[in-house]
């Protein structure tokens, strides 16, 4: 059973930018998201976590290799619309894929308490699954909201291209039940509230 988020619970949100938009990570003209919904799931978790009064965190990429869109010196570097950091909450920015890696994330959560992380944001597969995987060893009771998550079409090593919904399933399916329990966001607005019931561990019952 997962007890409602309280206190000792923050949302993290990964990378949530302009520049997660940007073609160049789409990897061709027939190149997609597989979840264009995640930013509304996301803002729609977020104001609920805001509105409960709860622990909100942010990690922003900065990214060191050239031609990269997500980069703080750039417009594309900024949040996404309704998705701004406000003053006192936690932020931090990286120039690798985990969240915790080079930066005062892990001490920041430490300070205010944090015992338990609910994760949204961009890409699934890369910035979201590296940061995960790092928080469930670090012992954070760590939550995946899988719907409002994306990434997007993969080519792999010999060419072949993966669509996005695989990619995407597949990263999920391996942190799910090892480094992280999967949730719905319904399940994660629902946990958010004071009367909320208790839910099963896991959606794939585990």
């Amino acid at each position: 059973m997962i007890p409602q988020f309280d206190n000792t619970t923050a949302l993290l949100l990964i990378d949530v930018q302009k520049g997660v938009d940007d073609t160049v990570y789409y990897g061709g003209p027939s190149a997609r998201p597989n979840n264009p919904d995640a930013r509304h799931r996301i803002k729609e978790i977020l104001d609920a976590w805001r509105a409960s009064g709860r622990q909100v965190a942010f990690t922003r990429h900065n990214s060191i290799e050239e031609g990269s869109p997500l980069k703080l010196s750039l417009k594309t570097g900024e949040q996404l619309p309704g998705l701004e950091i406000l003053d006192h909450e936690i932020q931090v920015s990286k120039s690798v894929n985990s969240g915790f890696v080079g930066t005062p994330l892990e001490l920041n959560l430490r300070r205010k308490g944090i015992q338990r992380l609910v994760v949204v944001g961009f890409f699934t597969n890369y910035c979201v699954e590296t940061t995960v995987r790092m928080a469930g060893n670090m012992g954070f009771d760590t939550y995946l909201v899988h719907d409002a998550c994306s990434t997007v079409t993969n080519t792999g090593f010999d060419g072949t291209e993966y669509e996005p919904e695989l990619v995407h399933d597949m990263s999920i399916a391996t942190l799910h039940g090892e480094f992280c329990t999967a949730i719905g966001a319904s399940d994660a607005l629902s946990l958010i509230s004071a009367d909320a019931p208790h839910l099963d561990r896991v959606q794939g019952n585990e």
